[in-house]
């Protein structure tokens, strides 16, 4: 489990691929550790790390992964954004994200306001209807709040923090991004009883 609060930035430092398997490895951030098997997220994909070489780290991603999820598309090079998963008792300053990616989005469309700058995402359809005005979503595992709602387009407000700490600051038109709804609009569905559209 995550906030949807980026932790830090690092660079992918090499992608290889294994029949179905894909190899990640990507520079550890300064006094990061981890434990092999522990669980973190990858531009908003919970990922399992496998091995921790000298000041870097790798994990796998299976083929459903490679599916659902911009991991297909990623390369050495890519700067991607890292959170370690929450422990029992810490803050949760953004919102509840799980890393288990709905789908990828499309950037339609960046405006700056300002100082501002907001993003407007294309996302496949059938997770519009977990989408609500004023609620939360995860791009790339940063917790944001929708600004607006049409149809299957979203759009996000930035401020300068996020633009300079993630990487959603470097996005543009075309940019293919992870989109985690917000997991309460996901359980009470069939709680609700609301059936498959």
């Amino acid at each position: 489990m995550f906030s949807g609060i980026i932790q830090s930035k690092a660079k992918v430092l090499s992608v290889v691929r294994r029949k179905d398997i894909v190899l990640v490895t990507i520079h550890r951030p300064k006094g990061w550790k981890f434990a092999i098997g522990q669980s973190v997220a990858i531009d908003g994909i919970c990922s399992t790390v496998v091995a921790q070489p000298s000041e870097s780290f790798s994990v796998e991603y299976m083929p459903e992964t490679l599916r659902m999820t911009t991991a297909a598309f990623i390369k050495r090079g890519d700067e991607v954004n890292l959170e370690r998963s929450l422990r029992y008792g810490d803050f949760v300053d953004g919102h509840f994200v799980q890393g288990h990616v709905d789908g990828v989005g499309t950037v339609k469309e960046t405006r700056r306001r300002d100082e501002s700058v907001e993003i407007t995402l294309s996302i496949p359809k059938h997770l519009a209807r977990y989408v609500a005005l004023k609620g939360s979503i995860a791009v790339n595992g940063v917790s944001l709040t929708v600004a607006k709602v049409s149809r299957a387009d979203i759009t996000v407000a930035l401020i300068p923090h996020t633009l300079s700490e993630t990487n959603l600051g470097s996005i543009s038109k075309g940019t293919k991004v992870n989109v985690e709804t917000d997991i309460l609009a996901r359980y009470l569905e069939p709680l609700a009883g609301i059936g498959v559209r």
